[in-house]
């Protein structure tokens, strides 16, 4: 299908939205556990969006029959992906934890051509390419001896089981089972659809969760200083730690959460999963521009030119969508 305007809206803004996810999950991983974290991002994400799909409930057995595939994505994409993402950043950089993400459209053409038979031509490896130097060019800030300076600890293997998942869970959304396609899917709206994902991804979270509190007991911390994102908002805002748990768990669970995942699963299914792939590693140039509005931190030289790379090899990946 044809890049338009719309298909570029939705998959551009779960990347922005990500980015700031990037920002604020930062801050709370330092106040919360990271798994739990997770969890009540997702408890409160189910409790958004009941008022709008409680009537899934009324039909059971649409459920019961679906059940496998759908405990299948919600433990992928809402249940595991984040989750193993905040664990990956309590002992990995965001260098590594980005490095390692901007791998997510390789993962994604492998797991397509291994799993899906989805052929894989030179245009996307092209496009790969292009599109990794340009995160690479951000994460580096254009001094190649940055990127010499990596090394890899026990939360990189974390952020690689998390890029793993995600390029599951999106071929998944793409390529459902007969159950879930065509006349066979139940009707279900964009609202029930997330939502039985969440509720099935949140019985996989509470019970990580679980499993972290009985290996590692921690408390929520509300008075935790994280630098530097709490004391620039704190200097903006004058806000108290609590508040700011509040205001940022509400936050990553309505934009990087529901409005992300709605515009995400309606990206996949006009380009699929491997062209979608590529829109993710915007996420670094707006972790910049979020850096710019929270931070007062001025674009550089290189944000530009890796937008550049990333856009062309958007470009160079969908060129046959196009004709």
């Amino acid at each position: 299908m044809k890049l338009d305007a719309r298909t570029l809206l939705y998959l551009t803004l779960p990347p922005f939205m990500w980015a700031g996810n990037a920002v604020v999950g930062r801050l709370l991983v330092g106040i919360m556990p990271p798994v739990l974290m997770n969890a009540t991002r997702w408890a409160l994400v189910a409790l958004l969006l009941a008022p709008l799909a409680w009537r899934v409930f009324q039909r059971p057995g649409d459920v019961r029959r679906r059940w496998a595939y759908l405990a299948l994505i919600g433990s992928l994409g809402v249940g595991s992906y984040n989750a193993l993402q905040y664990l990956a950043l309590k002992t990995s950089s965001p260098l590594n934890v980005t490095l390692i993400g901007a791998s997510i459209p390789v993962w994604m053409m492998l797991v397509g051509a291994v799993c899906f038979g989805q052929a894989v031509g030179r245009r996307q490896w092209g496009g790969a390419v292009l599109s990794v130097l340009g995160v690479l060019l951000v994460i580096s800030q254009g001094q190649w001896r940055t990127l010499q300076q990596v090394q890899l600890v026990p939360g990189d293997l974390l952020m690689l089981l998390a890029s793993l998942a995600w390029a599951f869970y999106s071929w998944l959304l793409a390529r459902p089972p007969a159950s879930m396609s065509g006349g066979q899917r139940p009707g279900w709206d964009w609202a029930e659809f997330l939502f039985l994902q969440v509720l099935f991804g949140l019985a996989w979270a509470l019970l990580c969760s679980g499993a972290e509190w009985a290996a590692m007991p921690a408390s929520v911390d509300a008075s935790a200083s994280v630098q530097p994102v709490v004391s620039a908002i704190d200097r903006l805002n004058a806000w108290s730690p609590g508040v700011r748990l509040v205001v940022g768990l509400v936050f990553i669970a309505v934009g990087p959460s529901i409005l992300a995942y709605r515009s995400w699963g309606l990206g996949v299914q006009a380009v699929g999963p491997t062209v979608a792939a590529f829109f993710g590693n915007l996420t670094p140039i707006f972790a910049a521009l979020w850096s710019a509005l929270l931070l007062g931190q001025s674009p550089r030289w290189y944000h530009p030119c890796a937008l550049l790379l990333i856009a062309a090899g958007i470009a160079l990946s969908s060129y046959r969508k196009n004709q």
